[in-house]
């Protein structure tokens, strides 16, 4: 939006409206919410825009349901302060500039409304290569002057929140700690906007505002929302531009290629992928190193090449090798979750996408079988995973004919879906339920499709 415009003008011409056909609009909303008729005078909306005057409270709750903005914006901020929230296209996550300014107006967006649109299945991004040329050039963040005054302590607290949000995911899904990381994203964005800081301070509420955008989504996805993860996506690498930080970006990146890859853009993964490992270079985290390698084989084997991906997963064992040699307390807190078991179990699973099923059963049962306990894959503290590899693990089993196995595996799958509220290990097991349905007339698949119907 330009500056100093009107939030209400720029929509009236953004969406080619004239103000008699806004008005009739506006009247069939206010209608509908029990408020009456508003007359479809121009000037009325002459005096909103031009004469300073504040629409009645009916008027504005018919905007923000016109609009697709929260009621309680409207009492949270100012005429016509909250009105802008509606002024933020889909397009200027893309087209925006980056600067840190433009990236506070599209978190607020992103964590006000949860995203701009929700449509299923449609997404954003055509091309990384643009966007990730403009990601590496984005100026990072700068002192604040005015304002009331916050130092490190602010972020700290908000870094120690978002290692929380990320461990409540694992354990209780994406379903409720959506809300909660647009919470903190809200409230990191309020900081952002109104405080003063130092540089250092600036960068680091950067930071958590990229990994708070980049936990909604990833749960936005696991919760199936595909279009409002990618916006978020969008939104969260912006703010690890103005951040700085290479962490943060590696990991963004490294998650928004697991939904590309899952959803039909294994080469857009590899792309994301290849450009956190230039990211992380500088970094020295062998550990985070490796997660982005298995990452990256598991792009190659969506796409059916398996000499990449081969390539890949060796370069992970090799980094997990050498994380060995440091002291995991250096590792940044976002791969809290990789270890030797998650590397293998990544493993097994491109070996599935790559119709190799021995190969993959071998490295789903190693993963499980680790002889240090820091190497094993641990199934509790990560259900909703578990219950995914262990899905696959059935799929294995499935296509070599150990239907016993492959029932007592799904079998162990369903016990770790329950408590977890998550699409993707709703839609899992409906996959694997499929795959068992040739054999219904084997009796023990029988009796587990009756059991799981």
């Amino acid at each position: 939006m330009e500056i100093d415009q009107h939030p209400l003008t720029y929509l009236l011409r953004q969406n080619k409206w004239s103000a008699t056909t806004y008005l009739k609009r506006l009247n069939t909303v206010h209608q509908d919410l029990g408020y009456g008729t508003i007359a479809p005078d121009r000037k009325r909306v002459t005096r909103w825009t031009r004469n300073g005057v504040t629409p009645e409270i009916t008027a504005q709750k018919a905007m923000a349901a016109l609009h697709g903005i929260p009621e309680a914006e409207i009492t949270a901020r100012p005429w016509p302060a909250w009105l802008s929230l509606a002024c933020i296209s889909e397009r200027e996550l893309l087209d925006a500039p980056w600067n840190p300014q433009s990236t506070i107006d599209l978190l607020d967006r992103v964590a006000t409304l949860g995203g701009l649109m929700d449509r299923r299945g449609f997404m954003l991004v055509a091309g990384f290569a643009p966007l990730l040329a403009q990601a590496a050039l984005a100026p990072t963040a700068e002192a604040r002057t005015t304002g009331y005054r916050i130092g490190a302590e602010a972020p700290a607290l908000f870094e120690q929140s978002l290692a929380l949000l990320r461990r409540q995911d694992d354990q209780f899904g994406s379903g409720e700690v959506y809300a909660s990381a647009r919470a903190q994203l809200a409230m990191i964005t309020t900081q952002l906007a109104n405080a003063s800081y130092n540089e250092s301070t600036a960068k680091r509420l950067y930071a958590a505002a990229a990994e708070a955008s980049r936990i909604c989504a990833w749960t936005a996805y696991d919760s199936g929302r595909h279009a409002r993860a990618e916006e978020h996506y969008l939104a969260a690498l912006r703010a690890a531009g103005s951040s700085g930080d290479p962490i943060v970006t590696a990991n963004t990146l490294a998650f928004w290629a697991i939904m590309r890859y899952s959803t039909g853009d294994p080469q857009g993964a590899a792309d994301l992928v290849n450009s956190a490992l230039g990211s992380i270079r500088k970094v020295g985290s062998a550990r985070m190193e490796a997660m982005l390698h298995a990452r990256l084989a598991r792009a190659h084997a969506r796409a059916g090449d398996a000499k990449s991906s081969a390539r890949a997963q060796n370069a992970a064992i090799t980094a997990y090798d050498r994380s060995r040699d440091q002291d995991p307390a250096d590792d940044p807190d976002c791969v809290y979750w990789v270890n030797l078991g998650e590397i293998l179990m990544l493993q097994g699973s491109s070996s599935l996408n790559l119709h190799r099923p021995k190969d993959a059963l071998g490295q789903f049962q190693a993963a499980s079988a680790g002889l240090r306990a820091t190497d094993t894959y641990r199934e509790d503290e990560f259900p909703r995973g578990a219950a995914i590899y262990l899905a696959r693990e059935a799929e294995a089993r499935i296509a070599l004919g150990d239907l016993d196995g492959a029932v007592d595996t799904a079998h162990r799958a369903v016990n770790h879906m329950g408590g977890v509220n998550s699409a993707r290990s709703t839609s899992t097991l409906v996959e694997l339920r499929a795959k068992f349905i040739p054999r219904h007339d084997v009796p023990v698949v029988h009796d587990f499709l009756a059991s799981t119907a």
